[in-house]
């Protein structure tokens, strides 16, 4: 069930971005599971990458050649290409070289994506022989198809796009976005693809990515589990008739960075709203901190607890686990005698203990909501964040439980 996701947004095409998208039937006959991205010569590329150790072997190859001349990203779907070394890392080269003869560029070029189960072969013969339908495919106009073509457990496409005008010319921020399970990114997402047709200097564009998925995807959170292949690029073609950005000030810099931003935010709210069995989206504030980090900490105790994930799915307002949350949070000196929480408007603890004014039918109201806030008041100093995540349902067990089978 996705929680207040609805049908794809109008996703405006990115002038020098093509996308293409085919079968190669790698977990199921018939679908849709091989992605090609063709990026104008002469783009911009920047991505952020799972921290995991086992990062997969795609994750390796595209993190040595993000910062070469790139033209073309692959992405499959059905098997991760995760856990298998040397092997793998073969096995992710010979898909780029095998695309790279194909369209008449140099396999380093060329930047693999893969995304499903963990530990098993990567099907080779099966994504080459997919290659040619997508590039045969490839079109500005195809993002809604790529963004079917990117999914493994989610329910519904994820994507937003953005627009706006400098000096007369439209500038196209659009992005796609696929993830649903095995979701605390430590850098982006599952997997995240932003273009724009801006042009943009690779270390400013390196830069606003990382400061846009600070922002958004690593503060989502389904599971707790980090992905060994996350990834999130934005790509910046240069087909807008405009100056290269080649700094992180003026105005059409302040306008690229809101758009990229706001898509960035979407797409991963986006993420939470169709996590796995979720019923609920939760947004967690937590105000007042002395770092950010302390407040990140709290935040986190909160998002990840499964008795408070499984008393929102029940719509229990049992407010005791959020404080023992807060409490194991790690902070150091923390004086709970100055600690407020709220179920949205409801303040259900006052100075570390239950608020005089607090009833349980106010509690077990906002419960019942498919979107409930949680905010925490520290009390502490003037640092904030905020963490979106879901429920825990008997749905998010099943799916995990059988997705292998």
């Amino acid at each position: 069930m996705a929680v207040g996701l609805g049908p794809l947004p109008t996703l405006y095409p990115v002038p020098g971005f093509e996308l293409g998208i085919a079968s190669a039937g790698i977990k199921r006959p018939g679908r849709k599971d091989v992605v090609v991205m063709r990026c104008a010569e002469g783009s911009s590329v920047a991505g952020v990458f799972t921290l995991n150790a086992f990062c997969a072997a795609p994750v390796i190859l595209a993190k040595k050649r993000v910062l070469g001349p790139v033209r073309y990203l692959l992405t499959n779907t059905g098997n991760a290409n995760a856990g298998t070394g040397e092997p793998g890392l073969a096995a992710a080269s010979r898909t780029c070289a095998s695309l790279a003869a194909m369209a008449g560029v140099d396999a380093s070029a060329v930047l693999p994506f893969s995304t499903g189960v963990i530990g098993e072969p990567l099907p080779v013969e099966k994504i080459e022989s997919a290659l040619q339908a997508a590039l045969d495919d490839l079109a500005v106009d195809n993002w809604a198809a790529a963004a079917v073509g990117i999914m493994t457990t989610d329910t519904l496409p994820k994507g937003a796009s953005r627009q706006f005008v400098h000096e007369g010319v439209t500038v196209t921020v659009t992005g796609i976005s696929k993830g649903a399970g095995m979701i605390k990114p430590n850098m982006a997402t599952m997997l995240g693809y932003i273009a724009t047709d801006a042009k943009v200097a690779q270390g400013v564009l390196q830069d606003l990515l990382r400061d846009a998925a600070n922002k958004s995807f690593n503060r989502i959170t389904i599971d707790g589990d980090t992905s060994t292949n996350d990834c999130c690029m934005l790509i910046a073609t240069g087909q807008a008739p405009l100056p290269e950005i080649t700094q992180a000030s003026g105005a059409l810099f302040a306008a690229l960075k809101q758009a990229v931003f706001e898509v960035c935010m979407e797409v991963a709210q986006a993420i939470v709203r169709d996590g796995e069995g979720a019923t609920k989206f939760v947004t967690v504030q937590v105000n007042g901190g002395a770092t950010h980090q302390e407040c990140l900490d709290v935040g986190y105790a909160v998002a990840h607890s499964p008795l408070i994930k499984t008393a929102l799915f029940a719509s229990d307002p049992n407010w005791g686990r959020i404080l023992a949350a807060v409490g194991r949070a790690g902070v150091a000196q923390l004086d709970v005698s100055k600690i407020d929480v709220f179920l949205s408007d409801v303040c259900i603890a006052s100075q570390g203990c239950r608020a005089t004014s607090y009833t349980e039918e106010q509690g077990a109201k906002v419960m019942a909501e498919a979107e409930i806030g949680i905010r925490i008041e520290l009390g502490r100093g003037t640092c904030s964040e905020t963490i979106w995540t879901t429920d825990l349902s008997h749905e998010y067990v099943k799916i995990n439980a059988e997705y292998r089978t």
